[in-house]
């Protein structure tokens, strides 16, 4: 069967679609709350990473391959993860989904019906057949831009949906390197106090052999039973507490934590890198997924005023048929029985209560509230790097202290034991040294737990290497694997 077009149909709807316009107001990237520079850097400087540094994924500065291969695995097994991937995948169906309503509709149908009735059988007709094959064409033109304003709106919510994806992959891998710091900082306790326990081992036998010599007293001895228990309590404590961060770390990168276990590796100042330069505040506009997220939301309320809007203005429909109707097959397909109907429908709402008014005033409140949650966004962003940025100045300076710290310790315990072996002082003068000492090099480990953690919030709190580059246009197709990052 052949199909002809009107030319004054394919005329119309080339006039209509030069003359249609696009009402609603046009987006404009909303000002957000910036400085010029971060207050926390007053003073202080950050070191400027190696050169030889790698330059790839940001945990990779680390140099140490377990986290480089559990920070990846996350990027594919991770199930929030998978899940977010999977929401820009059906915001990316969306707008492909908006951009076919620029297209008219075809269908075709084909029918044989049979009808009757008491009239028809008292008058003798009988029954009758009628045999139909019909095309159906119709195409409503966007002459106020509804179609290209949803359009805009779903590719801004799909933008979105991208950058939320990295943003939920960074925090993910984030949480993971923290974690696995601290679950090093574990291992280091542990070794610290392992030392503890052979050292108080030998003090608790030099107690004892002194009390059988007559120089030391009964209780002497059990202060040194005490302090060797309450020391070998700690150590099980942490493996408690290392467990925990063991199957945390297991559930994310998508593991049973039946089916996961770390070998220990104690956290060492080898660990501690220089965090990267952080710029100046307003490329944190640029560089952080959330931000881009929050950013792409407004634009796409925008557009949705602009949907809204167009509800006012009539709309034109461009509708035709055409096809064939027989009560017999044999010459079913024929000249004499084709038919055929054409026509544009204008069609508009003269009164509506105030419904359209109504969702043009609901669509600029939700694009305020968006505006809102943008520059909340972006406050919160910078106090994230305040916060990184305060926590490394600070607590470099704080471990500098410790370390001296825990230095004089030592020295009193060294000078402590000597005494009690000239029988000058007693077993409590060095169980309170050695308490003291315990006490300081545990928070000595702990201060570098929390210096490494902080350099991987902060990197986090600058994007983690992301940048708006990476927000795939409309046409970019997203293949089976994970939006790279």
């Amino acid at each position: 069967m052949k199909c002809t077009v009107n030319p004054r149909i394919g005329l119309m709807a080339v006039s209509f679609s030069l003359c249609a316009c696009t009402v609603g107001p046009d987006y404009v990237r909303p000002s957000a709350p910036t400085s010029q520079t971060y207050k926390e850097l007053a003073g202080w400087k950050l070191a400027q990473p190696d050169g030889t540094q790698p330059r790839g994924p940001w945990w990779e500065i680390y140099h140490d391959p377990k986290l480089n291969d559990l920070v990846a695995q996350v990027a594919s097994a991770n199930q929030t993860v998978i899940q977010a991937e999977a929401t820009y995948r059906q915001e990316r169906a969306l707008v492909a989904q908006a951009r076919s309503a620029f297209f008219p509709t075809l269908g075709a149908t084909v029918s044989s019906t049979r009808s009757g009735g008491s009239q028809r059988q008292s008058s003798g007709a009988g029954t009758s057949k009628l045999n139909t094959l019909s095309l159906d064409a119709s195409w409503e033109p966007d002459l106020w831009g509804a179609v290209r304003r949803n359009v805009e709106a779903s590719q801004a919510n799909a933008q979105a949906s991208a950058a939320s994806f990295g943003d939920t992959l960074l925090s993910l891998q984030s949480e993971l390197a923290i974690d696995y710091f601290q679950l090093r900082g574990l291992d280091a306790t542990e070794k610290l106090l392992t030392q503890t326990v052979a050292g108080d081992q030998k003090a608790l036998q030099l107690t004892q052999n002194q009390y059988n010599v007559g120089v030391a007293q009964m209780s002497d001895v059990v202060l040194a039973q005490t302090q060797l228990v309450s020391v070998q309590a700690q150590a099980v404590n942490v493996g408690v507490q290392r467990s925990q961060l063991e199957h945390a770390i297991a559930v994310l990168i998508g593991k049973p934590p039946a089916n996961f276990s770390l070998a220990p590796m104690p956290l060492t100042t080898a660990m501690l890198v220089p965090p990267a330069p952080v710029g100046v505040p307003s490329a944190l506009l640029e560089r952080r997924p959330d931000i881009a997220a929050a950013e792409r939301k407004v634009a796409a309320a925008n557009a949705e005023i602009g949907v809204a809007t167009a509800a006012y203005y009539p709309n034109l429909t461009l509708s035709a048929s055409g096809g064939f109707a027989s009560p017999n097959f044999a010459n079913w397909l024929s000249l004499p029985n084709r038919f055929w109907s054409v026509g544009p429908q204008l069609a508009a709402t003269l009164f509506d209560g105030g419904a359209r008014s109504a969702q043009v005033e609901a669509a600029r409140a939700v694009y305020d509230q968006n505006v809102a949650s943008y520059r909340q966004t972006v406050l919160t962003a910078f106090q994230e790097v305040e916060d990184s940025l305060a926590g490394l100045r600070i607590l470099e300076q704080e471990y500098a202290l410790q370390q001296q710290a825990v230095a004089l310790a030592q020295k009193g315990l060294d000078l402590e034991l000597n005494r009690y072996k000239a029988g000058t002082v007693t077993y409590n003068d060095v169980i309170t040294t050695q308490t003291t000492l315990l006490t300081n090099e545990e928070t000595e480990v702990s201060l570098l737990s929390q210096r490494v953690a902080f350099t991987v919030s902060l990197i986090k709190a600058l994007g983690g290497g992301w940048d708006t580059s990476k927000l795939a246009t409309a046409d970019v197709q997203l293949g089976s694997k994970p939006i790279p990052q």
